[in-house]
């Protein structure tokens, strides 16, 4: 019999609820809470749409920013070498310059030193001359040979 009246507490407690409109307010709740959940769902595909743009947006930055950097160092890369070609160009026209310089140098210093053989045996053969003059023109043929010679000389410059 406790079970009986456990059963009709219960339909009166119900029809109560019903009578005060409860299960119009659970429903409404849900309806409420499902047009929430809805909205939250839609605000975050809007939000994913707007972070996928953005990251397609910021990856072609990104592509553009490499390949820019890869265009610097290939530029940088061409500089380099013609500068090092330059350096290069430069260092083998001052060897060049040098080693003419210094051929220069070498060939004066060989026809300066080639001019003083030359003096010096000229002089050393002067005095053999000399010499050789002195003992054979002593006396009266060494006076006709200096008058003769005087005479040459008086008649080339008149």
């Amino acid at each position: 019999m406790d079970t009986f009246w456990v059963g009709v507490a219960l339909v009166i407690f119900l029809a109560i609820l019903v009578k005060f409109g409860v299960p119009g307010m659970i429903v409404k709740a849900l309806d409420a809470r499902g047009e929430k959940v809805a909205q939250e769902l839609a605000e975050a595909r809007r939000l994913r749409q707007e972070a996928e743009k953005l990251l397609a947006e910021y990856d072609a930055k990104r592509k553009a920013a490499e390949a820019e950097a890869a265009e610097i160092v290939s530029a940088a890369n061409d500089e380099a070498k013609r500068l090092a070609a330059e350096a290069e160009a430069k260092l083998a026209d001052f060897v060049a310059r040098r080693t003419k310089a210094a051929e220069d140098k070498i060939a004066h210093a060989e026809s300066q030193a080639e001019a003083e053989v030359r003096a010096a045996a000229a002089e050393a053969a002067t005095k053999a001359a000399e010499t050789i003059l002195r003992g054979q023109m002593a006396g009266k043929a060494g006076e006709a040979a200096f008058a003769a010679g005087l005479n040459e000389v008086k008649a080339k410059l008149n």
